[in-house]
């Protein structure tokens, strides 16, 4: 059997419809038609319900479909991937991070090293606005994102782990929590956080905000800094804020009885490429050998 047989069976399986299907791969109805007659012949059976009105696929056509189709991505797949490993990886990769704790210490460097072995690729970086990256991941606006964990999307691969730091909340300085000097679930439970509801899917935001949401929506760090300074929220949030944003009415405490929280690079499985699993295999390599980040500073 040939790849263009192949191709003309599933393009009509999902068009139902001769002269689309005509159109769509540019050949005439007559060919199209010629093609089933010998697939059906080679299987001895008929694969579409042919009538002045409509064409259906039979159960026979059905199972057919349904098993040549995942082996006929995969023949591109590989094509696809052999023609970038012979012209090397180039153009943009585009990545987005929710915001700059996300990326971790490390993701500098995996840049770096990146654009080092690849110098035909440039590589851009965005600070995500909230609620869109995943959007625009889908889109193919974007080819890898940093998102906090957990991500559970049928049609999102979740690569390495790039941060993984200790639990902390910010809150305004003089709040109780920063008198104390910590703070605990229970503390989460009377006081509001921002609302991030329509920001990351459900999974992840039951672990990023582990208590009530308030009448704010998240916005960027530094809109959700100066609504921790005015002492409306408090912000659940890693050890090491600091490192990438401040703000002098801000203090960062400790979040006692919770697990280290972790981002990875996260991407579309239907749109990986050569410049996306080269770029997770270096993210791998360096955050594997990088140390977990300490306490708040």
């Amino acid at each position: 059997m040939e790849l263009r047989e192949i191709e003309i069976f599933l393009v009509l399986a999902d068009e139902l419809h001769f002269g689309r299907t005509a159109e769509r791969l540019y050949l005439s109805s007559s060919r199209i038609s010629q093609t089933v007659r010998v697939l059906e012949s080679r299987v001895g059976g008929a694969l579409f319900e042919r009538t002045s009105r409509q064409v259906r696929l039979t159960s026979l056509g059905e199972r057919l479909r349904d098993r040549l189709r995942p082996a006929y991505e995969e023949i591109h797949r590989a094509f696809g991937e052999a023609r970038e490993t012979a012209s090397g990886i180039t153009g943009t990769l585009r990545i987005s991070l929710l915001n700059f704790v996300a990326g971790g210490p490390v993701f500098a460097e995996i840049v770096r090293q990146f654009t080092t072995a690849h110098p035909g690729c440039e590589v851009d970086v965005y600070e995500a606005f909230p609620g869109e990256a995943l959007n625009r991941l889908r889109r193919g606006e974007l080819d890898l994102v940093a998102h906090w964990l957990p991500v559970r999307q049928p049609d999102l691969t979740v690569g390495p782990v790039v941060m993984r730091d200790d639990r902390a909340v910010a809150v305004r300085v003089g709040h109780p929590l920063a008198e104390r000097g910590h703070a605990t679930a229970a503390d989460l439970e009377a006081f509001q956080m921002v609302d991030a509801t329509d920001v990351v899917p459900p999974e992840t935001l039951e672990v990023l905000y582990p208590g009530p949401v308030g009448r704010h929506r998240e916005g960027r760090m530094v809109e959700v800094l100066s609504l921790v300074a005015r002492g409306e929220i408090v912000h659940p949030t890693v050890a090491t804020l600091g490192d990438y944003y401040s703000h002098p009415g801000v203090s960062v405490v400790p979040l006692r009885g919770f697990p280290a929280l972790e981002s990875a690079l996260v991407w579309v499985t239907e749109r990986e490429s050569a410049a996306v699993r080269a770029f997770a295999a270096i993210a791998a390599e360096l955050s594997n050998a990088a140390p977990a980040t300490g306490s708040p500073r």
